[in-house]
């Protein structure tokens, strides 16, 4: 698949499904890519990973909500026709892009709802007596969860930049989640993948499964408990998540199965607001994640090495375009994974990761015809002593755009309904190092930076990001895949701006991704050509055939003012939508 890809007009229409395509994500081909065309609208746009909840974000927008106020009704009624990854039990990221007006100056933004460590977490959590990690204990149990953000970051987006009430914005769920939704195949796909574990516990099995049976396509899906728990946030706000009988569920739950979550964590959560990492690229301005996302910084580490070079002249899937993401991609998660935490535990080098002369050092460190083994490669500033998320994406009819990423780690976070909340906990503490060296769930190998501590919040590679051009929006992007999320945002951006795609051309496109540890590059199938893996091959480089990962939900705003929006063909339940 070497060569340009190029971006054709597209027939403009206000929403396309990809409910009909196959979860398993079947190869694309090269003529099947030329072919995709991503959906068009004037005004605004929402891309979610569930067609309802697509259908909410525009009918906010359409009823003269804004981007936020979309966001917030978007992110709970994820909660529940996603309940795989939409989440109130949770946490993520949120960047924001306010337009200029007449009255105020364009302002970007970055709100961190990110969960945190309960205050009796220890670097040796995870561990047993003999310093070894007990497998699963970081999945698995009430040890895995950390206090959910969510709530708080949604109800402080909606306070501060929103337009709606909280009732108007979350009516909608609370509707789907008490009156029920029909099931699609796509939706009974995720859910399939832990029915047999359902069973195991009572309070999940009357949710999740049909009278002991998995859901299948058509049947509806009913969740009062989790209605209830919605109608409790609507009426009282964030409060009654954290410091009334939300919170006192969960932690009952967790203090009677070995957890350690107390009141005074809930009470003790915030949501801060902050700056999003910046950086050029091109002609473009890049807009993302600083820690305690990884994301915005590797992938800000990740353009810098590649920016002097050639790319469009190289083409998509080319041996050396290729070589070069890989290598850049090889460098960047060794400093990710050396030195980055949150900013509340560890001090982040971010200006020298990202600075002119570094990126330089980095570039000329690869050699054009040679593989480097990940085994010569440390954390490049010397010694010193982060697949199942969602990605919902939105632009309104001012110019405004939310990019949101958030997740409960694994589908179904760690398995476990506290009481009759009737939402899934979170199992993000295995994002923290169980122990330096070791790997986690993902196969990140991290350093003490991302030790366990008690109020800390773990390292993540969630990238919810968006692209100026001339201070203008003109991409919003973002995915889901625990360590991949960081390749597939960066890809989708280099696939438009270099590889001239279109939007549903950006996110169908087959990906790669090295993340230094282990030292093997993983492949989409349709990526690489016979010659060109031969090619690679010979130079050392190794790769795995992954069937798909990630599930990119982007919006581009063409020349001609037009937005263009795309559902990834990974996520069959999604849809790109607008007005």
């Amino acid at each position: 698949m070497a060569g340009v890809v190029q971006a054709a007009d597209s027939t403009p229409t206000s929403e396309i499904s990809s409910s009909a395509l196959d979860a398993t994500a079947p190869p694309t081909t090269q003529a099947a890519l030329a072919r995709a065309r991503p959906v068009t609208a004037k005004h605004a746009m929402v891309v979610t990973a569930q067609h309802l909840a697509t259908r909410v974000g525009v009918d906010v927008l359409k009823d003269g909500g804004n981007a936020v106020d979309a966001a917030v009704a978007v992110g709970y009624a994820l909660a529940v026709v996603h309940p795989c990854c939409g989440n109130i039990g949770g946490g993520g990221f949120m960047v924001v892009h306010l337009a200029q007006t007449a009255d105020h100056a364009a302002k970007n933004l970055f709100l961190d709802f990110r969960e945190k460590a309960p205050a009796k977490a220890t670097p040796t959590l995870f561990q047993n007596d003999q310093g070894e990690v007990v497998d699963g204990r970081s999945t698995e149990t009430y040890l895995a969860s950390g206090v959910p953000g969510t709530v708080m970051g949604l109800e402080n987006a909606r306070q501060r930049y929103g337009t709606m009430s909280r009732r108007r914005l979350m009516t909608p769920a609370i509707r789907l989640a008490r009156q029920g939704f029909e099931l699609q195949q796509g939706d009974v796909n995720i859910l399939h993948e832990r029915s047999d574990e359902f069973a195991d516990q009572p309070n999940v099995a009357r949710i999740f499964l049909n009278d002991g049976q998995p859901y299948q396509v058509g049947d509806t899906l009913k969740q009062p408990q989790l209605a209830d728990t919605l109608s409790l946030i609507s009426k009282r706000g964030a409060p009654a998540f954290y410091e009334g009988p939300i919170a006192k569920a969960i932690v009952k739950a967790s203090q009677a199965h070995g957890g350690i979550l107390s009141m005074s964590d809930f009470a003790d959560y915030t949501a801060p607001w902050g700056q999003p990492v910046s950086c050029g690229y091109q002609n473009y301005t890049v807009l993302s994640t600083p820690p305690p996302s990884s994301g915005g910084t590797a992938i800000c580490e990740i353009l810098g090495i590649l920016d002097p070079l050639p790319l469009a002249d190289w083409g998509y899937a080319s041996t050396r375009a290729s070589h070069y993401l890989i290598e850049a991609e090889r460098r960047a998660f060794a400093d990710r994974n050396t030195y980055l935490g949150d900013p509340a535990f560890v001090d982040n080098p971010l200006d020298e990761l990202l600075s002119a002369d570094h990126l330089s050092h980095l570039r000329s460190d690869i050699d054009a015809d040679q593989a480097t083994p990940s085994s010569e490669i440390d954390g490049s500033l010397g010694a010193r002593e982060g697949q199942h998320t969602t990605q919902y994406s939105i632009v309104d009819a001012r110019g405004n755009a939310v990019s949101v990423t958030y997740t409960i780690n694994y589908l179904f976070g760690n398995g476990h309904i506290a009481g009759d909340t009737g939402f899934f906990l979170n199992n993000e503490m295995d994002d923290f190092t169980a122990k330096p060296g070791v790997p986690n769930a993902f196969g990140l190998v991290q350093g003490k930076a991302n030790q366990v501590e008690g109020g800390k919040r773990p390292l993540s590679s969630m990238s919810p990001s968006l692209v100026l051009k001339n201070d203008d929006l003109f991409m919003v992007t973002g995915s889901p895949g625990g360590s991949t999320i960081i390749s597939t945002t960066l890809e989708s951006m280099l696939n438009v701006i270099d590889f001239g795609m279109n939007m549903q051309q950006a996110v169908n496109a087959p990906r790669l991704h090295n993340q230094w540890l282990p030292d093997v590059t993983r492949v989409e199938p349709g990526y690489l050509s016979d010659k060109v893996k031969a090619e690679l091959e010979a130079m050392g480089h190794r790769f795995d055939s992954v069937q798909s990962w990630g599930a990119d939900e982007a919006i581009r705003r063409r020349a001609d003012g037009l937005l263009e929006g795309a559902n990834d063909r990974r996520r069959p339940a999604g849809l790109a939508a607008g007005y």
